[in-house]
């Protein structure tokens, strides 16, 4: 009798446990085909986007690239893909710096712009949570973005370790972006607008920033030097830096040996332990700079001002 007392008890508890179990497996099975008709929702969302993208009207390859902008915001899984395919898109209808490299510099900034549909790609790419790429790396090599700006200043601009190797950069503004270890290896950055840019640790060898703005930007360990051809040890070309603006930047622990810097503003910039072997700081404004255990052997100076600079040798 006890028993079958003890089994009349444990009965209600044991129902319960069941039904909670029962209802735990269908939210499991409810959940797990959530999601598969979620991925089945943003498989079709993507197919119709890039569909979009080959069309001939501007306004449905806007509307494919925002569509994409989307996806990547709400699947993880697919943010990779579509970066890939923004930087495609936008490499294609830029069009090569190849051609572009070839024609003289404009006088106004706003003479030439990238079109429409190729500053929305660029602009989604920038906007990107960029922990989400997964390896995947924003190629805009040899691509023609001359006078490139993002004109939501509000927005920050996330395009580290970007490749922009070879690009037409002339007149860009990417005030105040993150480039931590880009790549910029010759690509030509005459008189762009790079104030408060992030670029500690890219790669800018044999890049050209004449005329550049600079100030308050970050290059600690940033690589500004020549390019060499290794197999006959030939130079191809030096970071290019004549008239830049550098006034209030870091450059601490920078490479710049042989950079061309004459006739530059660097009044408080910071050098300490750059590498500037047979730099030409010739005619530079060097008021205030901070040159202390910086490599100056064969540095040329001559003309340059240096009021107040520290750790330069003295003038003859």
């Amino acid at each position: 009798m006890e028993l079958v007392g003890l089994v009349a008890v444990s009965l209600p508890g044991l129902a319960a446990l069941a039904a909670l179990l029962f209802t735990w497996m269908q939210v499991g099975q409810a959940t797990k085909e959530l999601r598969i008709s979620e991925q089945g929702q943003i498989t079709s969302r993507f197919n119709a986007a890039i569909g979009n993208l080959g069309s001939e009207s501007l306004d449905v390859r806007l509307g494919g690239i925002y569509a994409l902008q989307r996806i990547m915001e709400d699947s993880a899984r697919d943010h990779p893909t579509v970066v890939s395919v923004l930087a495609a898109f936008a490499q294609q209808h830029a069009g090569s710096s190849k051609g572009s490299l070839k024609e003289p510099l404009a006088e106004e900034p706003d003479a030439h712009r990238p079109k429409a549909d190729v500053r929305a790609a660029t602009a989604a790419l920038a906007k990107r949570r960029a922990d989400r790429d997964g390896g995947t790396v924003v190629d805009l090599s040899k691509t023609d973005l001359r006078g490139l700006v993002f004109t939501d200043k509000a927005a920050s601009i996330r395009l580290p370790r970007a490749n922009f190797s070879d690009a037409d950069l002339r007149w860009a503004d990417l005030t105040g972006a993150d480039l931590r270890k880009a790549i910029f290896a010759n690509a030509n950055l005459h008189s762009s607008v790079l104030g408060e840019t992030n670029f500690r640790g890219a790669d800018l060898t044999g890049a050209k920033l004449t005329a550049a703005w600079l100030p308050g930007a970050d290059l600690r360990e940033a690589v500004l030097e020549c390019e060499f051809i290794i197999d006959v040890d030939t130079e191809t070309g030096c970071a290019d830096l004549q008239n830049v603006t550098l006034n209030g930047s870091d450059l601490r622990n920078a490479k710049m040996a042989d950079a061309d810097l004459r006739g530059g503003y660097m009044q408080r910039t910071d050098f300490r332990g750059a590498d500037l072997s047979h730099a030409d700081f010739r005619g530079a404004d060097l008021s205030y700079a901070d040159f202390r255990g910086a490599t100056l052997t064969g540095v040329k100076l001559a003309g340059a001002t240096r009021n107040g600079a520290r750790g330069l040798p003295r003038a003859d």
